[in-house]
């Protein structure tokens, strides 16, 4: 199985605490502020309906441009070996 940049990068403890606190902050404004609430899931469900409207269109570009695609991840997966190598600072979560 093909190794996949971005989940790498995802998976990567300090870019997923960071998500994670944005995540709580986020969760936590919407609690306490119900105005807040109502604006951001009006907006969530357009997000969710752009993205899929997105990918719906893209499809077929996706498909014809894998090749490229691949030959990127697989670059762009070295270049995050370098980068994990050279910063070790990378596998640490944010607070530390």
């Amino acid at each position: 199985m093909q190794e996949n940049v971005l989940q790498r990068v995802l998976q990567l403890p300090v870019v997923s605490s960071t998500c994670e606190s944005l995540q709580r902050t986020y969760t936590s404004t919407k609690e306490a502020h119900p105005l807040m609430a109502s604006v951001c899931e009006v907006y969530e469900r357009g997000v969710q309906g752009a993205g899929a409207l997105a990918m719906w269109g893209m499809e077929p570009v996706v498909r014809k441009l894998e090749p490229q695609f691949a030959m990127a991840n697989n670059l762009a997966c070295r270049g995050l070996d370098h980068l994990e190598e050279k910063i070790p600072a990378l596998q640490y979560p944010v607070d530390k």
